[in-house]
């Protein structure tokens, strides 16, 4: 098993990163939240997932080891994979989930494209007792520093919507929605964070579903 990768990060790309590794480069799959953190030529270190198909073997990256964990005790659930996986820890942090189970919280999980009212049920029972209890609050935390530069987040953003599934004009509509509270950060002197940015946008978009 591949545990973590560590090295400069040669490239970006809306899903994932490559970080160099003894002269190799490795794909990395990750979420909008862990790219935000990444700069292309600074050094690198994430926790990491290898699942293999018969088909392929992809590479999961992570900001940290409790992401890393989260990860791989998500798809315990059965109709759980690895890209469902992912996208419930692009939207929610791993306290958020663990608290989201421990209170029974269906509307946290239906929040994540992909899961509806009886999906959301149906997790909540499998996943009790499996993800541990809630370390904090259930807010994401800014664990790594702030998100990318801020002429960026408007394609990262649309990139990181159109990934989880929703339709170029929806994601469109979704970061119209959210520039104010981007550019309110920008004019502030700090990046737009772009895991925060999706979740907002994200709420926009179930409000108009």
């Amino acid at each position: 098993m591949i545990a973590f990768v560590q090295g400069p990060v040669a490239a970006l790309a809306p899903d994932s990163a490559v970080v160099a590794v003894g002269g190799i480069g490795i794909a990395v799959q990750c979420t909008p939240g862990t790219l935000a953190g990444l700069r292309p030529g600074e050094e690198a270190r994430l926790a990491t997932s290898l699942v293999v198909r018969e088909d392929s073997l992809t590479l999961y990256g992570f900001a940290d080891e409790d992401e890393r964990q989260t990860f791989e005790l998500l798809q315990t659930a059965s109709g759980v994979g690895p890209r469902l996986a992912q996208a419930m820890l692009a939207v929610h942090s791993p306290d958020a989930l663990r608290l989201a189970v421990a209170t029974g919280d269906e509307k946290t999980l239906t929040a994540v494209p992909g899961i509806g009212k009886k999906g959301a049920q149906k997790l909540l029972l499998e996943l009790k007792d499996r993800l541990g209890e809630p370390l904090g609050t259930g807010a994401r935390g800014p664990a790594r520093p702030a998100g990318p530069a801020a002429a960026g987040w408007r394609e990262q953003l649309h990139a990181a919507l159109v990934g989880l599934g929703y339709a170029p004009r929806e994601a469109d509509d979704a970061v119209a929605a959210v520039a104010p509270q981007a550019e309110a950060a920008v004019a502030d002197g700090t990046a737009p964070s772009v895991s925060g940015l999706l979740r907002a946008a994200l709420q926009t978009l179930n409000r108009t579903r």
